[in-house]
């Protein structure tokens, strides 16, 4: 079976007769890190791949390359945590990756996430109830009427602004948890 190889490699083969500069070199193995990163990213999100197999990967690479690849993945998660249930899974990546529990950053999150998705759900029903209400005026009625509040302007407006208000609540939270990666990182250093 053949050996597969890298962008560097397959670039240096098609330009065998051309120099390539330092610069040149080091970007093409800059966009290769962020593709293999990238790659690792969304597999582990969409659940084809677990943290374990990214480690096992990241084993089999130079210690600099590895090193930049997991910097890139917590940059990612932490830069990508939002409000829905996938946000766990990013702690949970982070957790793994760093090797060190973030209990407080998580019930934080939880807490955040919860309270979102309550106050997401009393808009609802609020709405629900002032379509419904709109409707009646109107000779509308029925048990079996389910306004489609998720398309209806107020919705979208009240929604909006929810999703500002606590996306302003999450971004402590992600400054914490970029602090606490960043100083734990530096101080095992030492």
């Amino acid at each position: 079976m053949g050996e597969i190889k890298s962008s560097l490699e397959l670039a240096l083969e098609r330009t065998k007769g051309l120099k390539i500069s330092e610069k040149e070199r080091e970007e093409i193995k800059r966009k290769e890190i962020v593709q293999k990163a990238e790659a690792f990213a969304h597999r582990y999100q969409e659940g084809s791949m677990s943290i374990r197999e990214i480690q096992k990967e990241m084993e089999r690479m130079e210690k600099k390359r590895a090193i930049e690849i997991e910097e890139y993945l917590v940059n990612q998660w932490i830069k990508n945590l939002s409000l829905n249930m996938e946000g766990e899974k990013l702690i949970d990546g982070i957790e793994e990756l760093k090797g060190r529990p973030m209990d407080e950053i998580r019930k934080e999150f939880r807490n955040l996430l919860t309270s979102y998705q309550e106050e997401k759900e009393k808009a609802k029903q609020k709405i629900r109830t002032l379509i419904l209400g709109r409707l009646k005026k109107e000779g509308f009625e029925g048990s079996a009427m389910e306004p489609p509040i998720e398309r209806s302007p107020l919705w979208q407006e009240e929604k909006l602004k929810m999703d500002q208000s606590y996306q302003e609540r999450l971004e402590p939270l992600k400054e914490r948890l970029r602090n606490q990666v960043i100083d734990k990182g530096n101080n095992s250093a030492e």
